[in-house]
């Protein structure tokens, strides 16, 4: 074996592995779903048991205000983030995710947050654990006038790094990270761990068009993990930390070269690892 076919098999097993925790199977599932995407009984999942991501995230609550009936999952995923629990991405009927919203006086309220599908996949009914907690929606929002002098938030903080920076051609595991890719989040873990305070990371990995949408999607979502898991090993809280994989759907260029390492080369600024810092103070 070569060793780029070494790299290339690495890296296929790795987003393998990626898609089998996203597509593993459930211990729990509401009672009755019906074509219109209701249930006769709301069963939700159990934290310690059930979810893979057990620390949950603070979600964006405009974004949680936007999904209403008729959302696809794709729209979910991009508003919400993947869903929490290991209940897989396309055949499940129902999503779980683990919510954490800070409280006026001090203190952190934790909710549970389930959206179910109809049959053609569109979240119809939203439930809360406890209940009580979809009330953080309906708090009024503080008017422009009310609100007391002082400067805009900022706009988030978004860094670039290329991938094949980062990682080996094709990779997207720790192993896979190069010796300047390690330098690099080490830097950034650095200057993330100076901010004061923030209300988020967003981790998002790209690839090129090179491969097949699944293969590329596993990819992009293992190299944005392995980012993950560097910055929190490094220091990062991962409390706040969201991660997706959009794999060759957002390309920043077009190439038409037919040599395919012309090819590759013109299309290095779609291979990319994205780190959004909002809030930071």
């Amino acid at each position: 074996m070569t060793k780029t076919q070494f790299h290339r098999f690495s890296a296929i097993a790795a987003g393998a592995a990626a898609l089998l925790v996203l597509q593993g199977c459930s211990s729990y599932v509401s009672k009755g779903i019906t074509d219109d995407g209701k249930a006769t009984e709301v069963v939700f999942p159990s934290i310690d048991n059930d979810a893979w991501l057990k620390e949950g995230t603070f979600p964006n609550l405009d974004n949680l205000r936007a999904v209403a009936p008729g959302v696809t999952k794709d729209q979910l995923y991009d508003l919400l983030g993947r869903p929490h629990f290991r209940e897989g991405l396309a055949g499940p009927r129902e999503w779980d995710y683990i919510f954490h919203f800070r409280k006026a006086g001090g203190g952190v309220t934790t909710c549970q947050y389930k959206a179910i599908f109809d049959k053609d996949y569109k979240a119809q009914t939203f439930h809360w654990l406890p209940a009580g907690c979809g009330d953080v929606l309906a708090a009024r929002p503080v008017q422009a006038a009310e609100r007391p002098a002082g400067p805009a938030p900022a706009a988030p903080r978004k860094i670039t790094l290329g991938a094949d920076g980062l990682f080996r051609f094709d990779g997207g595991a720790l192993a896979d990270l190069l010796p300047e890719g390690r330098r690099k989040l080490d830097a950034l873990a650095g200057d993330i761990k100076s901010v004061k305070t923030f209300d988020a990371i967003k981790v998002t990995g790209h690839t090129d068009r090179l491969g097949s949408n699944t293969y590329n999607n596993a990819l992009s979502l293992a190299r944005a993990n392995t980012v993950r898991d560097y910055l929190v090993q490094a220091g990062v809280a991962p409390q706040n930390m969201q991660v997706q994989g959009k794999g060759e759907s957002e390309p920043k260029v077009q190439c038409a070269q037919t040599s395919r390492a012309a090819l590759i080369d013109c299309l290095a600024p779609n291979r990319r690892v994205e780190i959004e810092v909002f809030g930071g103070r």
